[in-house]
């Protein structure tokens, strides 16, 4: 995970590399550290506002190079000593790494045996301390040489004092992307970092080196060949990453709900023909069409999105759907044969483990698809075709308005591939684009109750544990439910199948285990009441999702949300917004950042 920020230019580097890394913090907040060109190194366990004040007190000297980093530990508990930037023996070399290192004991033994003496945990000072062995005045080649020997995955900035002005930046694996500016060069382990800046990006790609001066950029591959790059336009902007006058970023972004369905829909549909256009797709859907099987791959929220992705995909377009965690599916025995499709969910874009498995899946000669939120990410590049979310830059560490974009990025695919595979009708399909056209307005109505949720959620912000339970379309959302609650409140939270209850997890239920339970009206809707009656006759206190007009909700629950009813395939969309202002605000109640929980960052571009 980590932020990485680098500039070499004209102006004072300490204000950019101190901005960057609060547009960055998201990736990690455990520690930081900044290295100034001629000035020195500065370090603070904690958020980056720590090292500001350390950085205000102690740095009196203007610099125009620099680079900086927000930790998210792997190797090592956050400490200053752990922190980065990190040096070699000369402590001219000053090196900021994100990633792992996994032959780190190897080339670590092999240095002490040669004399050399380590102070951190970390896989980073490893690093530094190889590089710096190899250093004999040209740091692009010390680079180049100690990275033909590390195993794992990295983004790097490296300086060294001997080379002023100069930065290498190297990639494999973990994200890296350079600014260019008239002012001087930028680098960032996101554009987020840089857009205050410049929009003019260039990517890097894994094995590749990039040398960094005020006027110069260069990108050689591995083999150390250049290659002429013209910078990309970033089409973010930078304006819809302020607040906008809300207390935190997760309000907000659960607050654009609305907004961010007008944009994933738009322009792709077209309504009085029944049809969806995803022009991403348009390359590969003759094949598309024509697959057996998709597999769609994700971690956390965007799994949970894939499994109701499986559920609209199977009952409404007819196609065998299974959903895999990433971490587990790069390591399958069986990715698939012939007539698979591997789909990729994220909305980062770099998740380490969904983008090893599409590359493992590409490898075997499988369509590799993407639903991704970040343009120019890498998954969106190492993918044969994908969908982009058009949600926006979403800066809380939780995802909420990503998730949203993600069912309504499957909703459309549904509709898609149900025209083309011939099980949709004309009919049926424009009957829920109809409903997806109308669906921000419901969405809209739905925020403008939460007042009511925020008094629901002040009844349940001392329960330790709760438990959350949904059948059909809505048993993932238990998932996600639960995962929101454990991510922005520390309560421990489990969503379960309401019919598997039965089988265990029903011996956790007593008076002190809150549980939520999500009552659409769908074909399992008895059922389901029959699944709330048996929480009920062990005490447990209920609070009930269900869509206006209930008769039974009210008699069954200790607290009610009623949210407005649209077409079945679109329901979970509207269920979804209740559970995040529950997590929300029982993380407001106990006085919590809901906007950075602690050990977790936005980007998980780690193993």
């Amino acid at each position: 995970m980590c932020g990485i920020i680098g500039y070499t230019g004209t102006k004072n580097a300490t204000p950019i590399l101190l901005a960057g890394l609060e547009a960055l913090e998201y990736r990690g907040y455990d520690s930081a550290g900044l290295s100034i060109g001629g000035v020195g190194i500065v370090k603070a366990v904690g958020k980056v506002a720590m090292l500001r004040e350390k950085v205000a007190s102690s740095v009196t000297a203007d610099a125009t190079s620099g680079i900086a980093h927000t930790r998210w530990a792997t190797h090592g508990e956050p400490s200053e000593v752990n922190a980065h930037p990190h040096i070699d023996t000369s402590g001219q070399l000053h090196l900021v790494h994100n990633g792992i290192i996994e032959n780190y004991r190897e080339i670590k033994d092999e240095l002490i045996g040669q004399g050399y003496t380590f102070y951190s945990a970390t896989d980073t000072e490893v690093l530094a301390k190889l590089i710096g062995s190899l250093y004999a005045g040209n740091l692009e080649q010390a680079v180049t040489k100690a990275l033909a020997r590390v195993r794992g995955a990295y983004g790097l900035v490296v300086t060294h004092e001997a080379e002023p002005g100069v930065i290498i930046v190297a990639r494999l694996g973990s994200p890296i992307v350079i600014g260019v500016a008239a002012d001087g060069h930028y680098v960032a382990s996101d554009a987020v970092a840089l857009l205050p800046y410049t929009n003019r990006l260039v990517y890097l790609d894994d094995g590749e080196v990039a040398i960094l001066t005020p006027s110069t950029y260069q990108v050689k591959s591995e083999s150390g060949t250049e290659r002429q790059v013209v910078p990309e336009t970033a089409a973010a902007d930078i304006e819809v990453i302020k607040k906008d006058g809300y207390r935190h970023y997760m309000e907000k972004e659960i607050n654009e709900a609305a907004e961010v369905i007008r944009s994933t829909v738009r322009g792709r549909v077209l309504t009085g023909e029944g049809r969806v256009k995803l022009g991403g797709l348009e390359s590969v859907l003759p094949e598309l069409r024509d697959i057996h099987r998709l597999t769609i791959v994700g971690c956390g929220s965007a799994s949970f999105a894939g499994r109701v992705g499986q559920w609209m995909l199977e009952t409404y377009a007819g196609l065998p759907t299974e959903v895999e965690i990433g971490s587990e599916y790069r390591y399958r025995a069986m990715l698939g044969g012939p007539g698979t499709a591997v789909l990729a969910v994220t909305q980062s874009g770099e998740t380490a483990d969904t983008l090893a498995s599409i590359k493992r899946a590409k490898a075997e000669g499988l369509l590799t698809l993407g639903i991704v939120n970040v343009v120019g990410s890498s998954i969106a590049r190492e993918t044969a075709s994908g969908v982009y979310n058009h949600a926006g830059p979403e800066v809380a560490v939780a995802s909420t308005k990503a998730f949203l974009s993600q069912l309504t990025v499957f909703a459309l695919l549904t509709v898609l591939l149900g025209r083309e595979r011939g099980i949709m009708t004309e009919a049926a399909a424009g009957e829920i684009l109809i409903a997806l056209e109308a669906l921000p307005a419901l969405l809209d109505e739905v925020l403008s109750r939460q007042a009511g949720i925020e008094v629901i959620a002040s009844r349940y912000k001392d329960a330790t544990s709760m438990m959350y339970i949904g059948r059909g379309s809505h048993a993932p959302l238990a998932y996600e439910g639960a995962l929101k609650m454990k991510e922005v409140t520390y309560i421990h939270a489990e969503g379960y199948p309401a019919g598997e209850l039965k089988h265990g997890s029903i011996a956790l239920l007593d008076p002190q285990v809150p549980v939520v339970a999500l009552l659409p009206s769908q074909d399992v809707y008895e059922k389901m009441v029959s699944n709330i009656e048996e929480v009920k006759a062990r005490k447990a206190p209920m609070i009930i999702i269900a869509e206006d007009g209930d008769k039974h909700a009210s008699t069954l629950a200790d607290d009610v949300i009623f949210v407005p009813k649209t077409h079945p395939l679109l329901q979970p969309i509207i269920s979804t917004i209740p559970l995040q202002l529950l997590s929300y605000y029982v993380g407001i109640e106990k006085g919590l950042d809901v906007d950075k929980p602690r050990n977790l960052a936005k980007s998980v571009t780690v193993e």
